[in-house]
């Protein structure tokens, strides 16, 4: 078995859950109000710094933030699972249906919102 899909890890997670009996705290509000909690732990690591600093973080700060996005992601996947949602089906939908919104030739360098492009 594949160590680093998102399957295993699923499995993993749902396992880590039941062991402990903490199903019944993982519903979908709860799950997700706990990954946005994370979320802004992630974001205060990156509050003040510029775009430069942001992307050279020290080894350290860096390790800190790949636990953040860690946990982030296991509440995304532990909710998903949670709604019977498949999240790489859905995930390459929402490509799909963001290639149509946004047109490589009609975007390209401009980071504006689809509303905002002319038709």
């Amino acid at each position: 078995m594949n160590q680093d899909s998102l399957a295993q890890l699923n499995q993993r997670l749902k396992q880590f859950a039941v062991s402990r009996n903490w199903e019944q705290f993982h519903s979908p509000k709860n799950l997700s109000m706990a990954m946005i909690a994370e979320c802004a732990e992630l974001v205060e690591h990156f509050q003040w710094l510029t775009q430069e600093q942001s992307l050279n973080l020290p080894p350290e700060k860096k390790q800190e933030v790949a636990f953040e996005l860690a946990d982030i992601l296991l509440y995304l996947i532990r909710c998903s699972e949670r709604l019977e949602i498949d999240l790489i089906d859905v995930a390459n939908r929402k490509i799909d249906i963001n290639e149509q919104r946004y047109p490589a030739d009609k975007v390209y360098g401009d980071a504006r919102r689809a509303s905002e492009y002319e038709e």
